[in-house]
């Protein structure tokens, strides 16, 4: 493809993009390796040989540079403001907070687990997508692996440091760390690190750099989880946050990082509790047509219980991910407006990693071509995942979902860069969760069977408001939470396990979803009352995907604008 729209920077310079560049700047700071990702030219080359800074020095050191953007921006006055200039203003604001109060968190010091989000598995499932063209991406690369020792070894004085003070990780999570890194550590002949193609010497040196340094490295880390850290972990019985010193306003700041409002655990607790009781009359009504029953319970059994439901093996799985993906991307163009200029690739989770990793996930494309957007979907035991969510599950992650979403912002190249690289959780999952029921709209769903799978969705997303303020706010146990979501939503019970132990280590995340997509459907509910005849969904699309990633307020304001320059 042509990247050569995508690669410049054509937003008009002035104090706020200024202000909006230098946050960019410290956010690759934060996350090298995000940058990296991000595959922006000129930009992400000078980030691609580190890895972050964990110590706590140099988190504060973080930490006063954003305060200082904080300050630039909130020196500056809005109303003299106007077009994109003031959005961009808003971005900065919000994106500098949530990266203060994620630092405030001290989440470095007790999240261990073998998730994605983990420090170790961080660096597992992300350093294998670094693509390696050249000899000069290679050499960066061998000095990023290089750079492994030091980062572990400060993420193990956090973890010191962390029990120390009572801020310790999960027991049972901690444990499936030490199992990744085990299975990692047993197979170095399939190292992940060596994924990418890199021959003559310095595919020798990166063999070398793999057994001499970088193994070492996590096999010491390995040693500390077990031998200093494991002991003090938390017990099923108190996995929250809120069982933590300064438990309560930790989970404050990491509500509010990931619904960018300042809703109470209550609020959110409750209206999770209400849209679950609400969708008890769809599956009734599909139920009917499906399983020729309407009692809830009868229809929650079959598709917890039936083999039918479940895949024969992760090919299978695969084949029922890409039809979905390509259907959409042909009804797409009636919908909307600006379309995703790449496809979408379907592939499976890594075979080392997919033991912790969710049912899918998706990875964008980089923005210098090199990479594409990538939807991984899980087949680990395929033999016990649900058929009926593949679909909303592609839909969401893939077209009309994240793919277009975080591909179609890479191109708006009249934005900071800022605004088309990073977002708030409530917009991005908000909007994948959104296009769950849109694909209904849309007649994407092959049969009621697949719709069950849309409600399932909707049942989890509602009971993770109720899970995660559960365990995190209200102090409940691990199982607890498995039996909420057992008994109100139709999932099998390795999906449910993984489901609960990602809420845990991910304190907050989960309140995304449902917050995000409620408020974007409420937000088209009014332009379409206001509009009325006028209301174009095509429009409405490319206004709420052509500014980037913003907080809800944000965005609210940006389609309140639309509406009345619709009505002129």
């Amino acid at each position: 493809m042509d990247c050569s729209r995508l690669l410049g920077n054509l937003a008009a310079v002035n104090p706020v993009t200024q202000l909006a560049d230098q946050l960019l700047d410290l956010t690759f700071t934060a996350d090298p390796v995000f940058a990296t990702m991000t595959g922006v030219p000129g930009r992400s080359d000078a980030y691609a040989s580190l890895l972050p800074d964990r110590g706590a020095a140099g988190e504060q050191t973080l930490r006063a540079r954003l305060s200082d953007v904080v300050a630039q921006a909130v020196a500056m006055d809005p109303a003299q403001l106007s077009g994109e200039d003031k959005v961009t203003h808003a971005v900065v604001l919000d994106h500098a907070r949530s990266m203060i109060d994620q630092l405030d968190t001290r989440n470095v010091e007790y999240v261990v687990t073998d998730l994605f989000i983990g420090p170790a598995a961080d660096l597992l499932t992300m350093l294998p997508m670094t693509a390696l063209p050249d000899a000069e991406a290679g050499r960066a690369y061998l000095a990023r692996l290089r750079e492994i020792p030091r980062y572990l070894d400060q993420v193990a004085e956090r973890h010191r440091a962390g029990a120390a003070a009572g801020r310790v990780p999960v027991a049972r999570l901690v444990d499936a760390s030490v199992a990744h890194l085990g299975r990692y550590l047993a197979d170095p002949a399939n190292d992940p690190l060596a994924r990418a193609e890199m021959t003559g010497d310095l595919g020798q040196e990166r063999e070398k750099v793999l057994a001499d340094v970088v193994r070492p490295a996590f096999a010491k880390y390995r040693s500390l989880l077990t031998d200093e850290i494991a002991a003090h972990g938390r017990s099923d019985d108190k996995p929250g946050v809120c069982w933590l010193p300064e438990g309560e306003e930790t989970y404050g700041l990491l509500s509010r990082v990931h619904t960018t409002t300042d809703r109470t655990p209550d609020e959110l607790h409750q209206t999770g509790l209400d849209v679950v009781a609400q969708l008890a009359d769809e599956y009734r009504e599909l139920g009917s047509r499906v399983f020729g029953t309407s009692d809830l319970a009868e229809i929650f059994r079959r598709m917890t219980s039936d083999p039918a439901l479940r895949w024969r093996d992760g090919e299978e799985l695969l084949t029922s991910a890409r039809e979905a993906v390509t259907r959409a991307e042909e009804a797409a163009p009636a919908w909307f407006g600006r379309l995703a200029s790449t496809q979408c690739k379907v592939e499976p989770v890594a075979e080392n990693d997919a033991p912790g990793a969710p049912a899918a996930y998706y990875m964008w494309p980089s923005m210098d071509g090199k990479r594409p957007g990538i939807y991984f979907a899980n087949t680990h035991q395929a033999h016990e995942r649900d058929r009926f969510i593949s679909e909303v599950i592609a839909f969401h992650e893939a077209v009309p979902g994240h793919h277009f979403q975080l591909a179609i912002a890479q191109e708006l190249t009249h934005l900071p860069l800022l605004r088309r690289v990073v977002g708030p959780n409530a917009y991005v999952e908000g909007w994948g969760l959104y296009t769950e029921r849109l694909a209904d709209e849309m007649g994407l769903y092959s049969s009621d069977l697949f719709r069950l799978g849309m409600l399932a969705m909707d049942s989890l997303r509602a009971g993770r408001l109720v899970v995660d303020t559960g365990l995190h706010a209200k102090g409940w146990s691990r199982e607890q939470a498995v039996t909420f979501l057992r008994d109100n939503s139709p999932m099998a019970d390795l999906e449910i396990a993984n489901e609960i132990d990602r809420y845990i280590a991910y304190a907050g995340q989960a309140l995304s979803y449902m917050v995000g997509r409620l408020e974007i459907q409420r937000i088209r509910a009014d332009a379409e009352q206001v509009l009325g005849s006028r209301f174009d969904i095509s429009a409405f699309h490319d206004v709420v995907l052509g500014s980037g990633s913003l907080a809800l307020s944000v965005l609210e304001d940006v389609v309140t604008d639309w509406v009345a320059a619709s009505r002129a």
